[in-house]
């Protein structure tokens, strides 16, 4: 007699062999994303591989991940075809991209994809892009969503969504402390800082209403300096963020802090943010010695002081000084291992201003997370991103992580700024596979640097006191910060406008090459005219420059008839 028990039994067996097996398969296609043998030229830890999905698109800042694969690059410069971003498939499955299609003429740094539009920013506005179906790149009109103020300083514009229509955005400061001669040696703090109506901080708008003017009334926190990393953490409805901590405490203020307490001091503070807290910029710092916020020097601080500092909000955790935090991401996937989920990641994009010692951060960081707070230490999750060896100069970093995104799958995907490499990490529970034929094991050499002049000791003793903390010893400056001194017809053409550059500083942003600089130069008047004729004369005939020198009686003559 037929047993009903025994039908079910074998329908039950049939359902869960077909319904069990299908992952077995999605692991089977998972593994023919093979890793690069070096994996790409960085390190991570065990059962991780990397592979390069794109390269030299250009300086590459933030990343978007589409939920069908496709991958979308911002670019700090416009490419030589004049596109601000970059749209990347793959199309043949093996995780590299073999699509690569240029989109836009705004350069920039943040970039989503929400609800599906295409986000970006340029140093002024936000804009979106409808992308429907598969389509590659959006079809559709661009629409400005929003207006901000426009300046110097920092100017990159990132921004998160969260659950209930909103969109925050940094807007950074136009300046290290607010004081009243920027970047100049004992100037003190503007009080209270003007900079604070406009700019270091994070602003509320709508994801979609159009043409939205930046108001006072619209600013969501206020006292960062400038977050470049920010995120909605959608599991705990909340903002967070990373600030870059200010510079050049010991340079401007030695009878208050030693060359090594400038190395370490103030911490990159990561942060978690709500409607109306103020984290006290430029009138505090945080000292991750004494976990403690402590006045600025320019404000009356001494290295001890707390003063008003005792009403501003402490971060979560304050990380390494100068590492330059530039994006963060909270991890949602299930393809790494559990502790990972809920954690974040952090791209530091490395210090540039560590006064000639040995330059720190370029790798991503990982600090696990339990409800909403850190759960145990931050750990290095991977490096070796500036090359084999230690470096001074920042332009000297093979590579500079600076963008996160998380794929589809639970990959993860980091964005390289001196080269554009595209790299996704993948987990092999199984320990690495083996490679495959189209394994990419391609590393930018370094490139022989062109000397300095060194019969100019004079104008190199010069530089090297007031010059090389933002220029570098190699003459290639900072990107996006400190302009390059080789090569531009700012340093070897007009020799009358080089000297008030001198005299008078900048504070305007300048364009070279392509690119935009805008960190402000403080005058440097207070040079002799002999000083300031030495120093241009060795600016004008290192690095494989090759233009006139510069006589003190010609720099006389112009500090004579100089009208700032």
């Amino acid at each position: 007699m037929f047993s009903y028990k025994i039908l079910f039994f074998i329908i039950g067996s049939l359902f869960f062999l077909v319904n069990c097996s299908q992952p077995r398969e999605q692991a089977a296609e998972e593994i023919k994303i093979l890793p690069d043998r070096n994996n790409g030229g960085i390190v991570l830890p065990e059962k991780f591989g990397a592979l390069v999905v794109a390269d030299t698109l250009g300086r590459g800042r933030h990343l978007a991940v589409n939920e069908n694969g496709d991958v979308y690059v911002h670019l700090g410069k416009l490419t030589d075809s004049g596109h601000g971003i970059m749209a990347l498939r793959d199309t043949d499955g093996d995780g590299r991209a073999d699509r690569v299609r240029g989109y836009g003429t705004v350069p920039g740094t943040g970039i989503q994809i929400h609800n599906g539009y295409l986000y970006f920013s340029s140093r002024t506005e936000v804009y979106r892009a409808e992308i429907t179906g598969n389509q590659l790149l959006p079809v559709s009109s661009v629409d400005t969503l929003v207006h901000m103020v426009d300046g110097s300083g920092h100017m990159e514009k990132t921004f998160s969504f969260d659950n209930a229509g909103n969109m925050y955005v940094n807007i950074g400061s136009a300046s290290n402390a607010c004081q009243q001669e920027q970047r100049t040696k004992g100037s003190p703090g503007i009080d209270p800082c003007v900079e604070l109506e406009t700019r270091a901080g994070i602003w509320k708008f709508s994801e979609g209403q159009l043409n939205q003017q930046q108001s006072l009334d619209k600013r969501y926190a206020t006292g960062i300096r400038n977050a470049v990393a920010l995120s909605w953490n959608s599991g705990m409805n909340k903002l967070y963020a990373l600030q870059h901590g200010r510079d050049d405490l010991h340079r401007y203020w030695p009878e208050y802090y030693t060359e090594e307490d400038n190395l370490e001091l103030p911490a990159e503070e990561f942060l978690d943010i709500e409607e109306g807290d103020d984290f006290g910029w430029p009138y505090c710092y945080y000292d991750p010695i004494r976990e403690q916020k402590l006045m600025n020097p320019e404000y009356g601080g001494d290295g001890e002081t707390i003063g008003r500092c005792d009403t501003a909000k402490n971060p979560l955790l304050g990380l390494p000084g100068h590492w330059g935090p530039n994006d963060l991401l909270f991890y949602k996937g299930d393809l790494f291992p559990a502790r990972y989920k809920n954690g974040a990641f952090v791209a530091f994009h490395g210090s540039w201003n560590r006064l000639g010692h040995e330059q720190q951060g370029y790798n991503v960081v990982f600090i696990p997370m339990e409800h909403g707070l850190p759960a145990g230490d931050w750990e290095v999750f991977a490096d070796g991103f500036i090359g084999a060896e230690p470096i001074e100069n920042s332009s000297d970093a093979e590579y500079r992580p600076c963008g996160l995104a998380e794929g589809p799958d639970g990959s993860l995907y980091v964005a390289d700024s001196q080269h554009g490499r595209i790299w996704r990490i993948l987990y092999y529970a199984d320990g690495i596979p083996g490679y495959g034929e189209k394994e990419v094991a391609v590393v930018h050499e370094p490139h022989a640097e062109k000397g300095i002049d060194e019969s100019l000791t004079e104008g190199k003793q010069v530089y090297d006191m007031y010059c090389m903390v933002c220029h570098m010893s190699n003459g290639k400056g900072a990107p996006g910060m400190n302009p390059p001194l080789i090569d531009t017809e700012y340093v070897l053409g007009d020799k009358e406008r080089l000297i008030k550059i001198i005299l008078n500083g900048m504070s305007d942003p300048i364009e070279i090459n392509g690119e935009i600089y805008q960190n402000i130069m403080a005058p440097h008047s207070f040079l002799t005219d002999q000083q300031i004729a030495d120093v241009l004369t060795f600016v004008r005939k290192s690095w494989g420059n090759d233009a006139s020198a510069i006589p003190a009686e010609e720099v006389a003559e112009v500090r004579a008839n100089n009208n700032p």
